[in-house]
């Protein structure tokens, strides 16, 4: 708990006489933007997953990651507030369509980089936003026999989405993730999954937010298909994503393939994504 007031302090201290950044951010983006649907996904992220969204050029965003132990652990473990992991992460705007990131996971000490190029985008004549993600992920906690190129994992997805009106919008993602080494004899080392999202508006400030990656190639009985539901909501310079979730992993590899935990068997984390944004453009 002092951590989590830490962070919040943290956050609270950044955002003094700059409450309105993100939406300036957000508003310039919209009118330089003009004839392109805006603002499909209020993050880059929709829970776990990416979204088809960028930041705009020499924008830099910092995402702090929570996810908590169980809610079904019971009293002892203060019902999953006890067991947390966290991932930290940095993103950049090269230019307004491609993004480059870096982020560490604190889950089997793993670090990962990314990759996201949004070339296609929604607008009056044109019927959605299509965005290209390629992520590599490295586990570098000390375990028996995980060594060298044992320890990778590399992503690629097209996240195609549509805003159909100001308040409801969809994506799809189909997602391959090549594993140098899987957990077992049954689990493929390319493994293929569809993402499926969707953020239903319900003022100007919050939105529901699910998410579901059910993965279509063979895998053991220990790993369960990742699925999430949420809450974001935009207080000025931040956008905080609360959210309940079967998956304690915050990077596709770890989600995608390796969550073990049953939402619908009460296997549920509580969980956060707290983003700030910083214009770095000149004279900003």
């Amino acid at each position: 708990m002092k951590r989590i007031s830490i962070i919040i302090l943290f956050f609270t201290s950044l955002s003094v006489g700059a409450q309105d950044e993100l939406l300036e951010i957000l508003e310039s983006e919209e009118a330089k933007e003009a004839g392109y649907v805006s603002a499909t996904f209020k993050s880059t992220r929709v829970i776990n997953g990416h979204s088809v969204e960028t930041r705009s050029n020499a924008v830099l965003e910092f995402i702090i990651s929570h996810r908590f132990g169980t809610i079904n652990s019971g009293y002892d473990e203060f019902y999953g507030l006890d067991i947390s992991r966290i991932r930290l992460g940095l993103e950049y705007g090269l230019t307004d369509n491609l993004n480059i990131g870096i982020g560490r996971s604190s889950f089997d000490k793993v670090v990962d980089a990314f990759l996201k190029y949004r070339f296609l985008r929604q607008s009056g004549s044109f019927p959605f936003t299509a965005t290209a993600f390629t992520s590599f992920a490295r586990k570098t906690i000390e375990q028996d026999g995980l060594e060298g190129a044992d320890r990778n994992a590399h992503t690629g997805q097209i996240l195609i989405a549509r805003k159909f009106n100001s308040n409801f919008s969809v994506q799809i993602a189909p997602t391959l993730i090549q594993r140098n080494l899987v957990p077992s004899n049954e689990d493929a080392n390319l493994l293929v999954a569809i993402g499926l999202g969707a953020r239903y508006k319900v003022s100007n400030r919050i939105a529901i937010v699910s998410e579901y990656y059910p993965q279509l190639s063979d895998k053991s009985d220990v790993f369960k298909d990742s699925f999430a539901v949420g809450v974001d909501i935009e207080t000025g310079g931040h956008v905080f994503q609360l959210h309940f979730t079967n998956a304690i992993q915050m990077n596709e590899r770890g989600f995608i393939g390796e969550t073990t935990d049953d939402f619908w068997n009460g296997d549920i984390h509580y969980g956060f994504n707290i983003t700030r944004v910083f214009d770095l453009r000149p004279n900003n």
